[in-house]
């Protein structure tokens, strides 16, 4: 792949370098990559607009400086804790709605050009319930619709959303993947694509230790623009980088995967946490060391 469709998201800078110059000047110069997808948990949609105004242009103009292309503007942990489009009560699914129509002229401000993440997910009380869990499923197909509208006229050109290895999510299997996105091809004003993360799909406890990147790619290829990498040990949704002790993820299989079913032009975007409580150069020092071993795998 180019060096262009390979990137980091921004969630190694959360706490640590929220500051735009500073993010920036270390992605471009000291990881040598001119491509993020930005988090909003450095900058939350809700947030007093004068305010996220200001500090918009200001992540626009330092990735402007330094030759980066904001790929997308992503859900980061923050919003991930809450329930979403799927929240029991109504004023709180109207309140994630909210979040969303923020969101989308929020990315736009930015320049991204698309937006997603995560789409909520379903209390104990509910998912337990047939009727009620088909309702708020319906109800959340509207507003995905409304969202796209929202983004189509803010100029932003795909909706990503980003399976998750919870069975109180949607979707979280390669059917349910399927029925949505047929669905939604219907009810939608920009084109909805999946991100699907290495450590979502292979994620062992719920998909059993015959869980394969290939089955999702194999079904879901045609509606992918994105791949979240990471690493992990398959026992949990690691977000780890290299080297990690426990990390198995196998990067040369991946790229074998990638070239035997011609997604080589997919966008590849490393996604690695690190705990609060982690040393701020040890952080430094394991994201450079993994974005020059992804680069020296993947960038032709």
């Amino acid at each position: 792949m180019n060096e262009s469709a390979f990137g980091i998201n921004l969630s190694f800078a959360v706490k640590r370098w929220p500051e735009p110059a500073v993010w920036a000047g270390f992605v471009r110069e000291e990881l040598g990559l001119s491509t993020v997808q930005f988090t909003f948990d450095l900058l939350d949609p809700t947030w007093p607009e004068s305010m996220s105004r200001g500090l918009a242009h200001q992540i626009r103009e330092a990735a402007a400086t330094h030759h980066i292309f904001i790929h997308s503007a992503f859900v980061g942990l923050a919003n991930y804790t809450y329930n979403g489009l799927l929240h029991p009560l109504p004023e709180g699914r109207a309140a994630a709605l909210e979040w969303w129509r923020r969101a989308v002229w929020l990315a736009a401000e930015l320049g991204a050009g698309a937006i997603g993440g995560p789409l909520g997910g379903l209390s104990v009380t509910d998912s337990n319930d047939p009727l009620r869990k088909q309702a708020l499923y319906d109800e959340m197909i509207e507003s995905i619709g409304k969202i796209t509208t929202w983004a189509k006229e803010a100029g932003l050109k795909e909706f990503l959303i980003e399976p998750t290895p919870l069975m109180r999510e949607f979707p979280h299997t390669i059917e349910q993947a399927k029925q949505l996105v047929q669905v939604l091809e219907q009810n939608t004003a920009i084109p909805v694509r999946y991100v699907i993360d290495v450590g979502h799909a292979l994620y062992q406890p719920l998909y059993g230790p015959q869980a394969s990147l290939s089955s999702w790619l194999n079904a879901l290829g045609d509606y992918m623009s994105l791949i979240h990498l990471q690493n992990t040990d398959f026992q949990s949704d690691s977000h780890w980088g290299w080297p990690h002790p426990q990390g198995k993820f196998n990067l040369d299989e991946f790229v074998s995967i990638l070239k035997t079913y011609q997604l080589s032009n997919l966008t590849v975007i490393l996604e690695i946490f690190y705990p609060f409580e982690e040393s701020d150069q040890n952080v430094k020092d394991n994201v450079i060391s993994s974005v020059k071993y992804c680069k020296n795998k993947l960038v032709n």
